[in-house]
């Protein structure tokens, strides 16, 4: 398999595997505070990804590399759980699908900025039609906003595409796994005493549910997607594997229709249709 190709399957399972994050995070906070959610998403695969650079035995990170890890510790460890977990108090999961279609655009730029990339003008035109079609559509289904919660959102977007970029380009030389497995490291001695310290005076009323979504962000969101993605975001490029994360909403809307019954509109079909386009036409010039 061609590398840019490995690419693109690597980072298409990294945004099934994003696609549930959001939904997940609206039902944990609903019984979780958003700081010990932000805190305890991190500390528990933090604890899992040492298990596993122990096991591997894999050599600690250069001092160069200290830096760009701790952006991406920030990014996409602390900030964009943190940022979205507080927005999500104040806006719909369905209404933040509006600026997870900004994502790729914010990846590209720090793609560009960070990692020297240069895409075809044309690229850009393809992506921000992508995300404006997102955008589009998510603002048809009426959902109802708020200042506050479009503010956070839009800071969660910006942080979260420097990580994905920073992360990508340490990927080159540290791997996938082993990027995030740092980062979240590097993370651990500030996120479990905040854990311990906000956790909730008991966990007898807490339900099912919140457990779900928690496990699900701290397995899924935090760990096992940057594993696919960051290997997918070194092997196919930033900025053309990134507008990958086009489609997570629509993966995120399937996920509802075949789970929980929820009707698949024509227009919804129109737009996937229309967003896969925009992605294969921003693939073709991203480089």
């Amino acid at each position: 398999m061609q590398r840019s190709t490995s690419g693109l399957v690597n980072g298409l399972i990294g945004v099934v595997i994003f696609s549930g994050s959001l939904p997940a995070t609206r039902v944990a906070v609903k019984q979780f505070d958003p700081l010990f959610l932000t805190a305890a998403r991190a500390t528990i695969p933090a604890l899992l990804g040492l298990a596993l650079l122990w096991a591997f035995k894999e050599k600690r990170p250069a001092r160069a590399d200290l830096v760009p890890l701790a952006i991406v510790a920030l990014g996409v460890v602390v900030g964009f759980p943190l940022l979205t977990a507080l927005a999500l108090q104040y806006i719909t999961s369905a209404h933040s699908i509006v600026f997870i279609g900004l994502l790729p655009l914010s990846t590209a730029i720090f793609g560009v900025l960070r990692g020297g990339e240069r895409p075809h003008p044309a690229f850009w035109i393809f992506s921000g039609l992508g995300s404006a079609l997102v955008a589009g559509f998510a603002l048809m289904q009426g959902q109802s906003t708020s200042a506050i919660g479009d503010a956070l959102m839009l800071a969660a977007i910006v942080v979260c595409g420097l990580g994905y970029a920073e992360g990508a380009i340490l990927s080159r030389t540290l791997g996938g796994w082993q990027v995030i497995s740092w980062a979240l490291a590097l993370s651990l001695p500030l996120m479990l005493p905040l854990a311990l310290l906000l956790k909730p005076q008991s966990f007898a009323g807490i339900g099912q549910s919140a457990w779900l979504g928690l496990g699900y962000v701290s397995l899924f969101s935090m760990l096992i997607g940057f594993v696919f993605w960051y290997r997918g975001l070194a092997q196919g490029g930033i900025a053309a594997v990134g507008q990958l994360q086009l489609l997570q909403p629509f993966f995120g809307l399937a996920l509802a229709a075949t789970l929980l019954g929820e009707p698949v509109s024509g227009v919804m079909l129109a737009v996937t249709v229309a967003v896969i386009g925009c992605v294969v036409g921003a693939r073709r010039f991203a480089r």
